[in-house]
Order: C-alpha cells, then sequence, then structure tokens
C-alpha cells in the first residue's frame, strides 16, 4: 500500500481548514495516509481529523529558528525514515521547511516532495525582517522540493525566477467548496433586524481576526466618516480591546459591530451590501473568495492575492495604508451596481472553486507518482 504524509506547522487552523479534501482523495485511492501536525486544540482530545490513519503531534514553532524547531526536525526524520513514505506534501513555511530537510535523505530513494506555499512570509513591501529570515530558508529549501506549487501570480512569478525546486506551478489556492454560498435559505431583513442594521442604510460586512494584519482599524476610521454605513466585524482575536476603544472614541458604536466569532459567515455574506477586505497581507484569501461565491460586490486592498481576485468589475481597490483611500472606495461603492458587481464575482471565483482545484491537484499528483 502506498504511503502519503501531510505536513503543517498546526492541525486545527490548517489541517483541518483546508487537507480534509486531499486527505480523502488519498483514502479513495487506497493510499495509507499521514499527518504530521502540532495540535492546537485547547482540548488535545478534540484533535480527530478525518480520513487520517495515522498522525504525529510534532511541536513545531511559527517562528524558523526557535529551539523546539530542531527537535521537530530530529522527530520528522525519524517519522520519515521509518514509513519509506511515496509522497510527502508539506504546507506552511515552518512545517515545510523542516519537512523538507527531514525528507532530503528519502529523496534520494524515491520519496516526492511537494510544497505548497500558502503566500511567502516575504513579498512586495514585507518588513526587512521577513526577507531576512524566510526568503533564505525557502531558497535552500527549494533545492529539495520537487514540485513548488504557488497560489498567487505574485509568488508564482518570483518563485520562477528565484527558486529551485524542480517543477514550479501556479494553482488557484486550495479549492473552496462553491455549494455553501449563495443558496438563498436566509431573509436579509432577519440578519438586519437581528444586528440593528436599518434597511436603507449600507451594509458592510467584513470577516477576519482581529490582528494587525487584517488592518481593521483603518477601516473603521474611514466608515466613522461616512453615516450611511454600517459596519459589522466577524472575528475573533488580540485587538478586541484596543479595536472597541476605536469604536468608542469615534462615538459609533452604534454603527461598527465587533460580530465575535460567527458560525453563520456565509448566511452573513449572503445578507450585507458590501464586502470589505482591507488586509495588508494576504496569500489567496479565503474570506474573499467566499464573498464573491455569495455574490457580494467588493472593497478590498490593492496587496498579492486580492488583485487575483477582484478586477474593476468585481470590485473596487485601495490603498490598505491610508484611510482616506479605504473611504474612497467606501463613497464609490455607494453608486455602482452592486447586484451585477456581484454576479461577475459568482462567475470569477468558478475557477477557484474545489472541484476546479481538485482535477488541477489529481493530476499534479499523478505526474509525481509517475515521476517516482
Amino acid at each position: 500500500m502506498k504511503k502519503v504524509l501531510f505536513v503543517a506547522t498546526v492541525v486545527k487552523t490548517h489541517i483541518m481548514e483546508f487537507h480534509l479534501p486531499y486527505l480523502k482523495l488519498f483514502k479513495d485511492l487506497g493510499w495509507e495516509t499521514f499527518v504530521a501536525a502540532k495540535n492546537d486544540y485547547e482540548n488535545h482530545n478534540d484533535c480527530k481529523i478525518p480520513f487520517c490513519d495515522h498522525y504525529y503531534d510534532i511541536p513545531f514553532d511559527r517562528f524558523p529558528l526557535k529551539t523546539a524547531n530542531v527537535h521537530s526536525y530530529l522527530l520528522l526524520k525519524k517519522i520519515i525514515r521509518k514509513n519509506n513514505f511515496d509522497l510527502i506534501h508539506c504546507h506552511t513555511p515552518v512545517g515545510a521547511m523542516v519537512a523538507r530537510l527531514a525528507a532530503n535523505h528519502s529523496r534520494k530513494h524515491g520519496t516526492r516532495v511537494i510544497y505548497t506555499a500558502h503566500g511567502f512570509h516575504f513579498y512586495q513591501g514585507a518588513p526587512l525582517i521577513n526577507w531576512l529570515v524566510y526568503f533564505p530558508a525557502e531558497w535552500i529549501c527549494s533545492f529539495m522540493t520537487d514540485t513548488l506549487i504557488t497560489i498567487n501570480k505574485e509568488d508564482f512569478a518570483f518563485a520562477q525566477r528565484h527558486m529551485h525546486a524542480r517543477n514550479i506551478i501556479y494553482v488557484p489556492g486550495v479549492g473552496i467548496d462553491l455549494s455553501k454560498f449563495c443558496i438563498h435559505k436566509i431573509n436579509p431583513q432577519t440578519k438586519r433586524n437581528e444586528l440593528e442594521i436599518p434597511e436603507n442604510k449600507l451594509w458592510i460586512l467584513t470577516v477576519g481576526e482581529l490582528i494587525p494584519r487584517k488592518n481593521h482599524e483603518r477601516l473603521i476610521k474611514a466608515v466613522a466618516d461616512i453615516p450611511n454605513c454600517y459596519l459589522t466585524i466577524a472575528g475573533r482575536g488580540k485587538l478586541k480591546d484596543e479595536l472597541t476603544t476605536l469604536i468608542n472614541d469615534l462615538n459609533v458604536g452604534g454603527r461598527v459591530k465587533l460580530l465575535g466569532y460567527r458560525s453563520d459567515v456565509a448566511e452573513l455574506c449572503e445578507a450585507s451590501d458590501v464586502f470589505a477586505f482591507p488586509s495588508i497581507q494576504e496569500g489567496l484569501p479565503v474570506a474573499l473568495m467566499e464573498a464573491m461565491a455569495c455574490g457580494k460586490a467588493i472593497i478590498c486592498s490593492r496587496i498579492r492575492g486580492n488583485i487575483d481576485l477582484i478586477d474593476p468589475e468585481g470590485g473596487i481597490l485601495f490603498n490598505p495604508y491610508d484611510s482616506n483611500d479605504i473611504k474612497r472606495a467606501l463613497l464609490e461603492i455607494l453608486h455602482c451596481n452592486r447586484f451585477q458587481m456581484g454576479q461577475h464575482n459568482i462567475q470569477i471565483v468558478q475557477a477557484f472553486g474545489l472541484d476546479s482545484v481538485m482535477q488541477q491537484m489529481t493530476h499534479i499528483y499523478h505526474q509525481t507518482e509517475v515521476a517516482k
């Protein structure tokens, strides 16, 4: 029986979010499936991975230079040598770095290594520390990679110029399940009533962790200057108190609401008028693709990943570092044909759907199998 190993830094927020369809694919093909990642569940007993025959809890640290990753390397190297995998598919900067180092010897004996870069940590405009830490690591490890998959066009072009994997391929993301969106099972007015948003006001939704990278602060400041706009932010994170203070200081508590974690994001997307996405760093944002699948008009930051998804027919781009430019985009979207924009986005996002991406990945896996 053939064996495949999936490696990522964490289970709950990566393996469980993105890779279950691929584990199922291998199970259906009769492969034995393995996962190596850190158990990041609060209750470790909740870590139960579907379609996984064997799970290894590896103590990865998110920062590459931490000593915990030396221990992780030794553990993973032992696991790889013991199991003689046919294929290793690794993800996330640290998980993939450690996996490729640990698998380098096994590659000489036929193990094939695929790495999906979900967004290089070095990019146009990235802090210098990102380039100093992550670029050398990725460059070195590219020599130990059979297939490097990039999920946005900026990373693909960069990888073609600077990385040394045997094959460098562009695949549009990990695939989103389009069947979960735009199903019209809710009454938008019911959601408005629940959140106390008047019917004649523009309802803007954004989804993302309350962390600096998501740039909620500047979006809130822009909305504060437009009385006809209401903003809801779905997500939780370390900036909750800071953003609450900002909302109170701007006296917009009636129009800007922090919703915390929501299990009804698809319904919120469907009911809202516009989806805003002000991030300053993304690979290929799933939240943005989900909003497109719901038929939403978009305003979003002009950054890597976002510009792969949104064109002038589907949304308005802005400078994420400029609240005034975000305000300009909000004022423009007030007067756009938002329905037409949303319909355009539904068509564009089809290429990023799970069925389409799975077809491409199945072809890549088959090529890798033949190569061995």
